[in-house]
């Protein structure tokens, strides 16, 4: 049951003027009791006259998934199966939904439906709930109301936004000149037999294909393309270290973004792409995709991961990557490398991986440290700055370490490292390393 703040308001009514100008005691009291009564006469009365308000039908109408940042349309069709009903409505969905202040009025007459319609703004990945509606049912006179809450669930999975996806064409143009109208003349490795065609001064005579010559009568040179069809397995750090926020973002939503261009690079030239998310168990895998269902499947995997609490267990990525290949391959490690001590586990990991892969260490950094760097006011600025320094020196001993592992060390803010990371992999194609 609900109060409306009219029925309280009446009882004040009755009451004060009662206080103010009663003559005797005893009459007051009877007067009291009597304005008592026809206040709860009246309460009951308008109680009675409510309708049911579990006499209901809940219906929901919600897309199953929708990118972060874009609205969501959320529709709750209720269908009244008792007498009319003047109702308000309040949805029951959690705080990071995005509902905002939904409660609604309205008047269903009796078995008869109505629609209502709410926008909402998620601000959060994962999946945003909802339980069911609350209902308070009103008298005719607006004093007290049945109220209920009808189990009615509903769910929306909010995938992650791939904001980074504008860098992806201007990567996309240069895999193909890299791949296509700059093929490479000289033969390497991390390169493949491409194409015949005829010798023009200044090509390298190692290239000339003799038989080919012999045939057409005419010097014909061999052109020889980055290898297609390699593994590129990434690896995305959940432990606590992911849990950490840089600006508006975690690390591990980074993390994320830079996986995906990673991803749609990769399958744009011909590699196959796998994604393990691992802290001290897998908690995303995605395996055996290709094409456009690559990164349905990997926004999919990821949109529920949350950073855990927990030390990672580096110690058991070498396992994994057996798991994928056991040939030569990419793996990317997508952490935090930035202090010795936490960063020791990663690092005595590295050399059983880079024995027979080719390692990537990619981390975001945070750039509110170089500008706590460039501060020197009064004594506290220069105390910050100093610690900012030292942080700073140790990232710097941390990427010395990864690359004497035999490791490629990246590191950038936030916004900068899916294109870094990108430009990474178009630089190991045109070396031939990969």
């Amino acid at each position: 049951m609900a109060i409306s703040p009219l029925y309280a308001a009446l009882l004040l009514v009755g009451i004060i003027p009662l206080v103010i100008f009663g003559d005797a005691p005893s009459s007051a009291f009877g007067t009291l009791g009597a304005v008592l009564g026809c206040w709860l006469l009246l309460g009951i009365i308008d109680l009675s006259l409510a309708a049911p308000a579990r006499k209901v039908r809940i219906e929901r109408e919600l897309p199953g998934r929708v990118r972060l940042g874009e609205p969501v349309e959320s529709r709750v069709l209720i269908t009244n199966l008792g007498r009319g009903m003047h109702a308000q409505f309040r949805d029951l969905w959690e705080p990071s939904a995005g509902a905002g202040r939904m409660r609604d009025r309205v008047v269903i007459p009796a078995g008869e439906r109505r629609a209502l319609t709410h926008t909402l703004h998620p601000w959060r990945r994962g999946d945003r709930t909802t339980a069911g509606v609350v209902i308070r049912s009103w008298g005719p006179l607006h004093l007290l109301a049945r109220q209920a809450t009808i189990s009615a669930p509903g769910r929306v999975r909010v995938l992650p936004p791939f904001n980074s996806r504008r860098h992806l064409p201007s990567r996309v143009m240069r895999l193909r000149e890299l791949d296509g109208a700059t093929t490479l003349q000289v033969r390497g490795q991390g390169t493949e037999f491409d194409s015949l065609r005829d010798y023009v001064r200044g090509d390298d005579v190692r290239s000339i294909d003799w038989r080919a010559t012999a045939r057409k009568q005419d010097l014909v040179v061999r052109t020889w393309r980055p290898e297609r069809d390699r593994q590129v397995i990434i690896v995305i750090d959940t432990g606590r270290a992911a849990a950490a926020r840089i600006g508006d973002e975690t690390r591990l939503d980074t993390a994320i973004e830079a996986s995906l261009l990673l991803a749609a690079l990769a399958s744009q030239a011909g590699d196959r792409v796998s994604l393990i998310a691992y802290d001290r168990r897998v908690r995303a895998r995605v395996h055996d995709a290709s094409g456009a269902t690559l990164l349905s499947k990997m926004v999919e995997s990821m949109a529920t991961v949350e950073p855990e609490l927990i030390e990672t267990a580096w110690n058991d990525i070498p396992r994994l990557v057996r798991e994928f290949t056991t040939q030569r391959a990419l793996v990317v490690l997508l952490t935090t490398a930035e202090h010795a001590a936490a960063s020791r586990p990663l690092l005595e990991m590295l050399p059983d991986i880079t024995r027979k892969h080719l390692v990537v260490v990619a981390s975001a950094s945070d750039p509110s440290v170089a500008e706590l760097v460039t501060t020197l006011g009064d004594r506290e600025q220069v105390l910050r700055a100093a610690a900012a320094e030292r942080a700073t020196l140790d990232a710097r001993r941390v990427e010395r370490a990864i690359t004497q592992s035999g490791a490629v060390p990246i590191s950038a803010p936030p916004l900068d490292l899916p294109p870094l990371l990108a430009d990474k992999y178009l630089e190991l194609k045109k070396a031939g390393r990969l």
